[in-house]
């Protein structure tokens, strides 16, 4: 790619009018801080770089330049003088942030646990989505797939805030005058915490009612 835009900025100084080359021209940094601008970022703390090639030579602008994004990682770059040109500069932006990783391997089936998360500071590409930051808003809920410790955790990436999904084996917990009675039970669907479904009691085989207390944990009536 970068051989390409070589032969490109070769091409367009030979073709450059006589006036041009006898002229002033337009100072390459200042091309590369308008593209590198137009992404909301800065050269002098390191976010991004502009790939423009020093030896070009672009007739000097009257007027403050003009950039436009184009893509994730290119920006059109115009002089709006008659006649005027535009270029387009390939532009690389760094994103550093505290996000929130798997300490250890989950599988899609898995709970979310605190000690499932850790933060950590992490370089995001251009092209990545936004990246979870609060390990709260991920405890109960579950990854789409399973996903390898180290790994950078996504909105996109939890399929929800189920705590239970259809088939999962809970316990049943019943509570009555002072008593507390676990079975073993089966959710029959899927359900949230504080909702209400439907699960059944392995040994004796009856559906009955009740609420998502927690991740695995529902509370019945006997």
């Amino acid at each position: 790619m970068r051989a390409i835009l070589n032969v490109l900025l070769t091409a367009l100084v030979a073709l450059a009018p006589s006036w041009a080359i006898a002229g002033e021209f337009q100072p390459v940094g200042s091309i590369r801080d308008a593209a590198i601008a137009a992404l909301g970022a800065t050269a002098a703390n390191g976010q991004a770089e502009a790939s423009v090639d020093s030896r070009l030579r672009m007739p000097a602008c009257a007027q403050p330049l003009a950039a436009t994004v184009t893509g994730p990682t290119s920006v059109a770059v115009r002089c709006a003088d008659t006649p005027g040109w535009q270029l387009y500069v390939p532009v690389r932006v760094r994103r550093e942030a505290d996000v929130v990783v798997l300490a250890r391997p989950v599988r899609g089936d898995e709970p979310i646990g605190p000690e499932h998360l850790a933060v950590q500071r992490r370089e995001l590409g251009a092209s990545d989505g936004p990246a979870v930051t609060d390990p709260a808003a991920l405890v109960g809920k579950r990854l789409r797939k399973a996903m390898p410790a180290g790994a950078v955790l996504q909105a996109d990436d939890v399929g929800g805030n189920d705590a239970l999904k259809r088939g999962d084996p809970v316990t049943l917990v019943s509570r009555a005058g002072g008593m507390e009675v676990r079975m073993g039970g089966r959710a029959m669907g899927a359900g949230k915490l504080g909702s209400t479904i439907s699960v059944e009691n392995t040994a004796s085989r009856r559906i009955i009612r009740g609420r998502v207390a927690g991740p695995g944990l529902v509370e019945v009536n006997l």
